[in-house]
């Protein structure tokens, strides 16, 4: 199975757009914290920080689609002033930079920004109401843009009164920093490759959610 997981790994590496990062040396250890998402609570619960070789990654440290991990050592951070700094998984920093640079001269809205976190946020519950699968940003391959004007909503195939508010500010398209089809940021961010949660299949509408590997 290891050996499964580091051949999956060269070869998406191998596959990843050239980057300053793409001849580095692996690291030595993986290190990270993760914690959990509780649906009663709204708001992350058990942190705990996990540190070991980098050798012995299991098949879920490992974004199958893109081959970024879990691991600290895995992420850059990037910092372009005024944007609040956020980490990134190697493979795709610069393309990641050079977009934000691009939409900061543009002068496009920003408000926040969150990157890297490791954390189980999606899949079935455990009993104590937590999350049991990690999500797109613990491989540090999701970005969320203006959380605060971009709800993640359910019951939601159109947008429409009949949605419902899980997670972040309501969606209003009228007011300046809401992401919407055809507006600078998200048409920016699309062109990298990334997908954007506002146009999720399903009930499902999560307008601050970018994602090099899906939702």
């Amino acid at each position: 199975m290891k050996r499964g997981i580091f051949l999956c790994l060269i070869f998406l590496l191998l596959a990843s757009p050239t980057n300053a990062y793409q001849d580095r040396v692996q690291p030595i250890t993986c290190s990270y914290k993760v914690s959990k998402w509780n649906i009663e609570l709204r708001r992350s619960v058990d942190v705990e920080l996990i540190r070991h070789s980098y050798d012995s990654l299991t098949e879920e440290e490992v974004d199958m689609v893109t081959g970024c991990t879990v691991c600290s050592e895995d992420q850059v951070l990037i910092e372009i002033p005024p944007l609040e700094p956020f980490h990134i998984c190697y493979k795709y920093v610069d393309r990641v930079r050079d977009a934000f640079e691009e939409l900061v001269r543009s002068n496009a809205i920003i408000l926040s920004i969150r990157g890297y976190k490791v954390i189980r946020s999606r899949g079935p519950l455990d009993d104590l109401g937590n999350r049991t699968r990690l999500s797109n940003h613990s491989y540090g391959t999701a970005i969320d843009i203006n959380r605060e004007l971009n709800g993640l909503y359910d019951n939601c195939i159109e947008f429409g009164p009949e949605c419902r508010l899980l997670h972040g500010g309501n969606w209003d398209p009228d007011v300046p920093g809401t992401l919407v089809e055809g507006e600078r940021i998200v048409e920016t961010l699309k062109s990298i490759g990334f997908k954007w949660g506002g146009e999720i299949r399903g009930k499902q509408k999560d307008f601050m959610h970018f994602s090099f590997s899906g939702y």
